[in-house]
């Protein structure tokens, strides 16, 4: 007979079921880095698969001539292969892999090996919105690589057009590398693509925030305008387990990165978590031109609303974002209100309404939850009173959220 849990087996029980009441039942989550996954894709997390390893190969080993190093994979490798078909079907690609353990393990599994030590890179500095990533003490430093910016202006951090064609043209990059983290419209891609090619540049685009959109083919195709590899990660706008994915339509740079991923970037894949993800992809193949469609609807709505509530947001002369981000104006918010993005997030908190400290709002997850575009004045308004006005609304909020008690789009 087992025997009984320990003390500190209860209290992690006890954490886990409060987080899942909490942050599953009992709260509006406005994070623009998060997702609800779907009960299936949930269900498949903890499958059997979250133990075990394949790792397929050709080769020999003491005079045999063997397919796989492990016995007992016959279902795993069919997972994956579905998974990879799935992932090229969405994004219209005519290669994919799924074995990318996060959006940052995906983007090294594609510079790595198309990008020998010394190489340069253009990316968006994190002043102008761009992923910490790609900064020189980080992902530059670790593979040797020089990285100069990519210009991107204004308030919402936009890449236009002129600017970044001229810095192509005058750095000579061995690849340009699109990512942001403050993310609100699109790149104009062709015209960057053609200035890289004109050189034998690589474009390389970090769909990290938006591939969900792109999945339901809103926010623009990268493939289509000209990047030669896509990537990014899948728990943000794409409604799925933290993970990574990447496509191309280049046979050529899939078969220096496929073989490339195994002991290079990483070792094993999380089984897992592919499981997980073909059912999220297999969900966005249904449903996710409505779901995309739907997030980037609720946040220009919620945009609308909250600035005609007096909550100063970036970019309204463009029509706030094309994106499931909105942004705070943080210095104008410090002005007139004098209240940080960090301070506003943490009174939202207490009225169960959850926004990150840096100043982005997201839609994707209350999109999947139901909410409409006609929900967006509401929660603006319950946004404006909990933040602004200091009012206590979490009953308010709490009965709301009870409403939705599953998913659509799953």
């Amino acid at each position: 007979m087992d025997p009984p849990p320990s003390e500190e087996e209860r209290r992690l029980a006890a954490l886990v079921r409060a987080h899942d009441r909490w942050r599953g039942r009992e709260v509006f989550n406005l994070l623009a880095s998060e997702n609800a996954v779907s009960p299936l894709a949930r269900r498949y997390l903890s499958s059997d698969l979250a133990g075990r390893y394949t790792l397929p190969l050709s080769t020999e080993f003491d005079g045999e001539k063997i397919d796989n190093s492990y016995a007992g994979t016959r279902y795993t490798d069919r997972i994956e292969a579905l998974a990879n078909a799935a992932a090229a079907r969405v994004f219209r690609a005519k290669f994919a892999t799924v074995r990318p353990l996060s959006g940052h393990i995906a983007a090294l599994s594609a510079l790595v090996p198309l990008l020998p030590p010394k190489s340069k890179i253009l990316a968006i500095s994190p002043e102008e919105g761009g992923y910490d990533g790609y900064a020189p003490g980080f992902v530059p430093a670790l593979c040797d690589y020089t990285v100069r910016p990519l210009p991107a202006d204004g308030p919402g951090h936009r890449v236009r057009s002129e600017a970044a064609v001229d810095a192509i043209e005058s750095e000579r990059p061995n690849a340009v590398v699109l990512g942001q983290s403050f993310f609100l419209f699109p790149y104009p891609l062709k015209e960057i693509a053609e200035a890289a090619h004109a050189i034998d540049a690589l474009v390389f685009y970090d769909a990290s925030h938006v591939l969900g959109l792109i999945a339901g083919g809103q926010f623009q195709d990268p493939l289509r305008e000209g990047a030669d590899v896509v990537f990014g990660s899948t728990h943000k706008s794409f409604p799925g387990p933290q993970g990574g994915l990447l496509v191309t339509d280049r046979e050529d740079l899939f078969l220096q990165i496929d073989p490339a991923l195994v002991w290079r970037v990483f070792d094993n894949a999380h089984w897992h978590r592919i499981a997980g993800l073909a059912q999220t992809l297999l969900e966005l193949e249904r449903c996710g031109t409505e779901y995309a469609t739907t997030v980037v609807d609720d946040a220009r709505a919620l945009a609308r609303a909250l600035d005609a509530l007096g909550v100063p947001l970036v970019a309204a002369a463009e029509g706030y974002t094309a994106s499931h981000q909105i942004h705070l104006d943080r210095s104008a918010l410090k002005e007139r209100h004098g209240l940080g993005a960090g301070a506003l997030a943490r009174r939202l908190e207490r009225q169960r309404l959850l926004i990150d400290l840096v100043g982005r709002i997201g839609t994707a997850e209350v999109a999947r939850l139901g909410l409409t575009p006609a929900d967006m004045p509401r929660l603006a308004d319950l946004l404006v009173r909990a933040g602004l006005r200091r009012e206590r609304v979490g009953a308010e909020v709490l009965a709301w959220r009870k409403s939705y008690p599953s998913l659509r789009f799953a």
